[in-house]
């Protein structure tokens, strides 16, 4: 650990888009209101520090003003889940690259060969992702639960590390 990560808090944000989802539930707000069925989401929640939930369609102006709402608020990063396929309905990453400053192209590219080296060319079609935005750092994870059982072993090691980067700390 570097001694500018020693007192780095990390409060995670997670947003699960759904559109299936959301057409059940609606949208929700809250830890605490994490459904059953959001196996992925539920797992960030207890792997991380988190003390923002939501769930929200996958439409590029609601995933847009939900993270912003988020980066304004008292999250240091935020944690999508879905969205990130190649199909006519997957908005994530447009909507997420929007407002990203900086791209950390390292997460992608190492998601897909560890995805790859697990389901094979089938990892080409994830477009996971993450980025810096208003010194907030930002992870885009397919929606299934063992693409974010990936996508943690590669997030949980680097989160200090990263949001005392991305807040400017080192």
């Amino acid at each position: 650990m570097h001694e500018h990560e020693a007192d780095v808090e990390v409060r995670v944000g997670v947003v699960t888009i759904s559109t299936s989802r959301w057409d059940k539930f609606g949208e929700l707000r809250g830890v605490d209101k994490i459904p059953e069925e959001d196996e992925s989401g539920k797992l960030i929640a207890k792997e991380l520090n988190c003390i923002e939930y939501r769930l929200i369609p996958d439409d590029r102006s609601k995933i847009v003003s939900t993270l912003m709402e988020l980066i304004h608020g008292d999250v240091d990063v935020i944690i999508t889940t879905g969205g990130t396929g190649i199909s006519p309905r997957d908005r994530t990453i447009e909507a997420v690259k929007m407002i990203v400053e900086k791209e950390m192209e390292g997460f992608g590219e190492i998601f897909r060969m560890l995805s790859y080296q697990e389901v094979g060319v089938s990892a080409i079609l994830t477009r996971a992702f993450a980025g810096v935005s208003h010194g907030k750092v930002i992870f885009c994870l397919p929606g299934s639960k063992k693409a974010v059982e990936l996508g943690l072993k590669l997030i949980k090691p680097l989160l200090k590390h990263a949001v005392s980067h991305a807040k400017g700390l080192r």
